[in-house]
């Protein structure tokens, strides 16, 4: 089935109103969009991939001093290793390493060995993923008829401690097909956590999106786009308005040694928000951002990695 499935909206179009239904529909009907022209260029998202690459491939005993858990500003800070996660708790470890970035703080013990601009090009992208993430929740808000800025009240914090929107910086390893484990993938099938998602990938192929017709399609690179999603916690606040969408990443094909690397920016509401359906209803009973979050970390890492 075609990835056009997913449509491409031009963020630079003058026509507000009609960006602002298109949004809408997509993320009603599709759950995710690529958008263009976003301000956010090719060259900027290779140099932070080009970055966190030369840390993927140090040795396991310098990435080690950055492993996720051992930061005290965020359980969620630092480095993942290889099959570590089941972001599909069913299937073996997903084949990926990641470095997750959810404290800005210059406090933070960061990678500089043999990688000297790492704090410095990911903090930058960060903030760079943070202003395009807070128009397009503005954008989502006026497709609701709601106040302009309705989300944007609750993703006051992005980049402190007391917000968990995290950059993450996706390495996936060349795969030997021989050594795989049975029903193992890249990257599990799951849905993400919070309000949105940007996902901005190489070139290399592999991710598949859930339709709503129960069926995977192709969701290629597109260069100078992002891809953005629609995540759990927006689908219960929109009271299923907007809906989440599977998605995974697939082996590449037996005798295919080229690695894949992917950007994402997890938006979260502010830890203390209460999230409540907009409409009033009862669909979903309110809940707290950073409660759902650990929640969510207990089933991927397990319960003794979830918590500090």
């Amino acid at each position: 089935m075609e990835s056009m499935e997913i449509p491409i909206l031009d963020l630079a179009n003058t026509n507000l109103e009609n960006l602002i239904q298109e949004l809408k529909k997509a993320f009603i009907e599709v759950g995710f969009v690529y958008l263009k022209n976003t301000d956010i260029n090719q060259q900027e998202v290779e140099k932070v991939m080009l970055v966190s690459k030369k840390f993927f491939c140090l040795p396991e005993d310098m990435k080690k001093p950055f492993s996720r858990g051992s930061f005290s500003c965020n359980v969620n800070h630092g480095w993942v290793s290889l099959e570590t996660e089941s972001l599909n708790p069913s299937r073996p470890g997903d084949l990926k390493e990641a470095y997750n970035i959810t404290s800005l703080s210059g406090d933070n013990n960061w990678p500089s060995e043999g990688v000297e601009d790492f704090r410095d090009v990911h903090v930058s992208f960060f903030l760079r993923c943070k202003d395009l993430s807070l128009r397009v929740l503005r954008l989502m808000a006026l497709g609701l008829d709601l106040e302009p800025e309705v989300f944007l009240n609750t993703h006051k914090h992005i980049g402190s401690a007391v917000n968990a929107t995290t950059l993450r910086s996706l390495y996936y390893p060349p795969v030997n097909s021989t050594c795989v484990k049975e029903n193992q993938l890249r990257c599990g099938e799951h849905s993400d956590y919070g309000s949105i998602t940007l996902l901005f990938q190489s070139t290399e192929s592999g991710l598949q999106v859930l339709n709503r017709a129960g069926e995977y399609v192709s969701a290629p690179s597109i260069p100078g786009t992002v891809l953005v999603n629609i995540a759990d916690l927006m689908q219960r606040w929109t009271s299923d308005v907007f809906m989440s969408a599977a998605h995974r990443v697939l082996l590449p094909p037996a005798g295919d040694s080229s690695t894949r690397q992917s950007l994402a920016f997890f938006v979260h509401p502010d830890d203390e928000a209460m999230i409540s359906c907009f409409d009033g209803s009862d669909k979903y009973p309110p809940i707290n951002s950073v409660d759902y979050l650990l929640s969510r970390f207990d089933d991927t890492y397990g319960k003794k990695l979830a918590v500090v």
